[in-house]
Order: C-alpha cells, then sequence, then structure tokens
C-alpha cells in the first residue's frame, strides 16, 4: 500500500514542488496540501495521512506549534520537519513537540522520499550534521515566558506594548527582556533577537 502523506508549507512553489517530486515515487501518494500550520492539523484531521511534511516558519500557526496539536488529533500521523531553516534551536523543538525526523529542503529529492520511509516504518531521520551541531549547541536557555516576549520584541515595540498583550507589568517584560540578552550574551534587546533567531530559539 501506498504511503499517504500531507504536505505543509507557506510557499506555494515549494509546496507543489515537493507534491510534484514525491509524486513521482510508486509507494507515496500525496492526499492533501497545507499553506500553514492551522490547515494542516485540519487536513491531518480529515484525512489521517500516513506523514505529514512540515515546514517551520508558517503564518498564524508555525510548524512546532502545529507539530504538537496534530501529534496529539491524529498520534497515527508522523511527522517530517522539512524546513529551509535548519538550526540546532528549531531542531530540538521538533523533536520535543513530536516530530519524528527533520530535513533541510535542499536535501535531495531522493533521500527526502527515502526519509518519508524511514518516518512511516517508526524510524526517527534526522540530518547528520544539524543533530551534531545541536549536540554541541546545548539546549535553549530561554524559558517558554521568555521566548513570548522577545518574539514580541522583534518589531522594536515598547515594554508597556508588549506588557500589554502578555498581561504582565512593563517592569516584569524588562526583566525577562534584560534576562534574555543575559543569557544570550547580547549587548541589546535587538541582537539578543537576532542571536536568538539565528540559533532558532524563537
Amino acid at each position: 500500500m501506498s504511503i499517504r502523506i500531507v504536505i505543509a508549507d507557506d510557499q506555494a512553489l515549494v509546496r507543489g514542488a515537493l507534491a510534484a517530486l514525491l509524486a513521482l515515487e510508486d509507494d507515496i501518494e500525496v492526499a492533501g496540501v497545507a499553506a500553514d500550520g492551522a490547515e494542516a492539523v485540519r487536513l491531518v484531521q480529515e484525512l489521517t495521512p500516513d506523514v505529514c511534511l512540515m515546514d517551520i516558519q508558517m503564518p498564524d500557526l508555525d510548524g512546532i506549534e502545529a507539530t504538537r496539536r496534530l501529534r496529539q488529533a491524529s498520534p497515527g500521523t508522523r511527522v517530517l520537519v522539512v524546513t529551509t531553516f535548519a538550526r540546532p534551536g528549531y531542531l530540538r523543538s521538533a523533536l520535543d513537540a513530536g516530530a519524528a525526523g527533520f530535513m533541510a529542503k535542499d536535501a535531495p529529492a531522493e533521500e527526502l522520499a527515502d526519509a518519508v520511509r524511514r518516518v512511516h516504518s517508526g524510524l526517527r531521520v534526522v540530518d547528520s550534521a544539524l543533530a551534531e551541531e545541536s549536540l554541541f549547541e546545548g539546549a535553549n536557555p530561554l524559558s517558554e515566558r521568555e521566548r513570548q516576549v522577545l518574539r514580541l520584541a522583534v518589531d522594536g515595540r515598547s515594554a508597556a506594548a508588549i506588557a500589554s498583550e502578555v498581561f504582565l507589568s512593563a517592569g516584569t517584560v524588562r526583566n525577562h527582556l534584560s534576562a534574555v540578552i543575559g543569557k544570550t550574551g547580547a549587548a541589546n534587546r535587538a541582537q539578543a533577537v537576532r542571536i536568538a533567531q539565528d540559533k532558532g530559539w524563537i
């Protein structure tokens, strides 16, 4: 029987290319495609595919949270993260959310098809170079609240503006941002954002 898959990616060109490539495989059937994480969760609930190929950075609901929800809604569906953002922090977050595999989008088509088969068979598939980097990089040092505050600080909004969104005082938000600066070794908030993004921590 064919391995039924759903592909989730917010870029239509990438979505179409992945679907076209994998549809050429005799044992893989593309059951559906999704443009964001929320649509991926809905499709998986509706179609119950064997494997979902999941991008990370998508609007509304990112791939990490979508993976977490998808695994709860359809435990039989395995998740293979396929992303441009092959960073150690994303790898750890994806695996923690329940993903069974993690690959970069620039992997050869035959490697991607093989990864789908291996994930479907119950194995874990992780890009070897990224796994090694992740091992030496260490875990994400930021707490969930610190990550939340830092994500809202990406566009430069004030502590007061962030506080109003997360129901904290401006002073508490400033304390979280100070802690983030210390943990990342940054000189200021903007640099802390860049470091955290580069490492895949937010």
